[in-house]
C-alpha cells in the first residue's frame, strides 16, 4: 500500500507534457534529430499497422538529390491540396534556388516560403505535435539532415451540408444550422460577427481523441473572469474520448445532478451571435453540431430566437405561452390526482359528476391510473424517437389512438385523464429547447406520486423545493434565477415580456458584460417620441 501511494505521489509530481504527450508511446527523443532514417523509422514504428497512414518517400530535385518524405491520413487530406498543391509544388523546385551553401535548415525554409502553395504552413520539431498533426489531417514533410519538419495544412473530408436544426425550428429566421466540422461552424459564426475583437481559442481534450475544442468569446464584452473560468474547468476534463458536447457538460456544470440544465445547448448561429454579443462563452466541439454557451439561466431555456425576429408584442405573447405550458406540464396531471382523490370538494359539481361517471369501472385509484398512462405516454415517445422518420410517426400517433381508446374501454383508465396526459405531454415539447423536455418529463413522476400521497399539500412541498433548488443554483457564477431572484432591474426589458429593440439600449446584466451599451454611436431619442 505504500509503495502504492509513493508511485502516485511521484506520477502526480511529473512535469506535464500535455495531452497530446501522454497519447503517443515514442521511442528515443521526443524531438526530431539530423538523422533522417531515424526520424522516419520512429514515425514509421509509430503508424505500424496502420494501413492508412501514407509515407510517400521522394527525391528533391536541389543542388543533389535530397531525401523526402511526406506523411499524411489518407481520408481526411484534400486530395486538391495534395496532389497540386503540396506534391506537384516540391517535384517542380528550381535547382539554381537551393545552392550547396544552404544548410538543411535553409532549404527547408526556402521550400517553405518559396514553392509551397498552401496557405498554412508551421515549422515544428516536436514528434507528439507531429504525430497529432497526422491524425488530425495535415501532411507532414520530413527532409534529409534536417531536424526540422514542415506541418502542411491540408484538411479536407467529406461533410454534411449545412442544413436547418430539426430541434430548433423556427418560421421566421434564418435555416442554416451547425454541422460535424469545427471549421464550418466557426465560418458561420463570423458570418455574423464581422468583428476582430471575435476571438476563439483552440484546445485539445480526450487522451485518445484529441478532439479540437474552440473556445470562442467577444472581447471587450465578455468578462476576463468569465473566460478564465471556462478555461480553467475544461482543464479538468481527463476523459480518454470527447465526442459530443455532453462529456464536456458533466465536466464543467455547477450542479451535475440537478434536474435542470444549466448550459444551453443549440444547433442555431444566430442564437450563439445574440448570446456572445451578450457577453456569454461558446464552446464548440469536433464532431458535433451542438454547440454550448455558459452561462445559462432559467429563462434563457423558454426564450427562442425568433422571439427577436417578430414584433415586440408577439415576442412576449410567445415567451408567456411557453412560461404557462411550463408550468401545465409540470402540475396538470398531477393537479388532477390531487383534486379527484383529495379535493373533489373544490369541482364544481357538475364537473365532478362527469368525472365520477367516467371513472365507474375503473379498479384503480388514480394515482395508479395516472401513473400507467404518463409511463404508457413516455414507451411512446421514446419509441417514435428511435425509430426511422416515417415509421416512428405512424407508430406515435397509431399508438396513442390504438392504446388511448382500449384503456377507456377495458375501464384502465378514464377518458378525461387521458386527455389531461395529452395536453401535459404536447405542453413539455413547447419549450425552444429539446433537452429542457427531460427535467419536465423526469419531474413530473415525484409531483404526481406528492398528489395521490398528500394531496395539494405534496404538490405545494414539492413547488416549493424547486424554488428553494433554483434559488441555490448557479451556472458558472451566475443564480439561475437571475432577473427575477435576484431581482434586476436592468433584466426586466428581456425577461418574460421583449420590449421593442430600440428601448434595450443596453445589455443584459446576466452575466455582467464588461462593455453594456448595446447602441454605439448616437442612441436615438425614440423613447421621449
Amino acid at each position: 500500500m505504500f509503495r502504492n501511494f509513493l508511485r502516485r505521489i511521484k506520477k502526480r509530481f511529473q512535469p506535464d507534457k500535455g495531452l497530446v504527450a501522454d497519447t503517443y508511446i515514442v521511442e528515443g527523443e521526443s524531438f526530431l534529430t539530423e538523422n533522417y532514417k531515424d526520424n522516419l523509422c520512429r514515425m514509421k514504428k509509430v503508424f505500424q499497422d496502420c494501413s492508412d497512414v501514407i509515407f510517400r518517400e521522394l527525391k528533391l530535385n536541389m543542388d543533389k538529390p535530397v531525401a523526402a518524405t511526406i506523411i499524411y491520413l489518407d481520408g481526411l487530406v484534400d486530395r486538391v491540396t495534395l496532389n497540386n498543391h503540396i506534391l506537384h509544388s516540391i517535384m517542380k523546385i528550381k535547382k539554381e534556388n537551393y545552392s550547396d551553401e544552404l544548410t538543411p535548415i535553409e532549404r527547408l525554409k526556402r521550400l517553405k516560403n518559396l514553392d509551397l502553395f498552401v496557405g498554412e504552413v508551421k515549422e515544428e520539431r516536436d514528434m507528439y505535435k507531429l504525430i497529432n498533426g497526422v491524425l488530425s489531417g495535415e501532411v507532414i514533410l520530413l527532409l534529409e539532415k534536417c531536424d526540422l519538419a514542415l506541418i502542411i495544412n491540408s484538411r479536407g473530408w467529406e461533410a454534411r451540408n449545412v442544413q436547418e436544426p430539426e430541434a430548433e425550428s423556427i418560421i421566421r429566421g434564418s435555416r442554416e444550422g451547425f454541422v460535424e466540422t469545427l471549421r464550418f461552424n466557426t465560418a458561420l459564426i463570423r458570418r455574423r460577427i464581422k468583428d476582430p475583437n471575435l476571438k476563439l481559442k483552440m484546445v485539445q481534450l480526450g487522451k485518445k481523441t484529441n478532439t479540437d475544442v474552440a473556445i470562442m468569446y467577444i472581447q471587450g464584452i465578455a468578462k476576463d473572469e468569465l473566460i478564465e473560468e471556462v478555461e480553467k474547468r475544461l482543464k479538468t476534463v481527463n476523459i480518454d474520448g470527447v465526442f459530443e458536447s455532453g462529456h464536456l457538460e458533466e465536466f464543467i456544470e455547477d450542479n451535475i445532478y440537478s434536474p435542470f440544465p444549466q448550459i444551453i445547448i443549440t444547433e442555431r448561429p444566430d442564437r450563439v451571435a445574440g448570446n456572445l454579443l451578450e457577453g456569454k462563452v461558446a464552446i464548440i466541439v469536433d464532431g458535433t453540431p451542438q454547440v454550448t454557451i455558459v452561462p445559462g439561466v432559467f429563462i434563457q431555456f423558454y426564450q427562442s430566437p425568433e422571439d427577436y425576429y417578430e414584433r415586440a408584442i408577439f415576442g412576449s405573447a410567445l415567451r408567456i405561452v411557453r412560461l404557462v405550458s411550463f408550468l401545465t406540464a409540470m402540475t396538470a396531471t398531477s393537479l388532477y390526482v390531487a383534486l379527484v382523490a383529495f379535493h373533489p370538494y373544490l369541482i364544481p359539481s357538475d364537473i365532478i359528476l362527469s368525472v365520477a361517471k367516467s371513472r365507474v369501472g375503473v379498479p384503480f385509484p388514480t394515482i395508479m391510473e395516472a401513473i400507467f398512462m404518463e409511463s404508457i405516454i413516455e414507451l411512446i415517445r421514446e419509441a417514435s424517437i428511435r425509430l426511422p422518420g416515417s415509421i416512428g410517426q405512424i407508430i406515435g400517433i397509431v399508438g396513442a389512438l390504438v392504446i388511448g381508446q382500449s384503456a377507456v374501454q377495458a375501464k384502465l383508465a378514464s377518458p378525461i385523464l387521458i386527455i389531461i396526459v395529452a395536453i401535459s405531454s404536447i405542453s413539455a415539447y413547447i419549450v425552444p429547447q429539446f433537452s429542457t423536455s427531460y427535467s419536465i418529463r423526469f419531474m413530473r413522476f415525484p409531483m404526481i406520486f406528492a398528489a395521490g400521497t398528500f394531496g395539494a399539500f405534496g404538490i405545494a412541498m414539492v413547488w416549493i423545493w424547486l424554488l428553494i433548488h433554483l434559488c441555490t443554483l448557479e451556472s458558472f457564477g451566475e443564480p439561475y434565477l437571475a432577473g427575477a431572484a435576484p431581482f434586476r432591474w436592468n433584466d426586466v426589458k428581456d425577461l418574460i415580456l421583449r420590449l421593442p429593440l430600440w428601448m434595450m439600449k443596453t445589455r443584459s446584466s446576466t452575466p455582467e458584460p464588461e462593455d453594456v451599451d448595446r447602441m454605439t454611436g448616437q442612441k436615438g431619442d425614440r423613447e421621449d417620441e
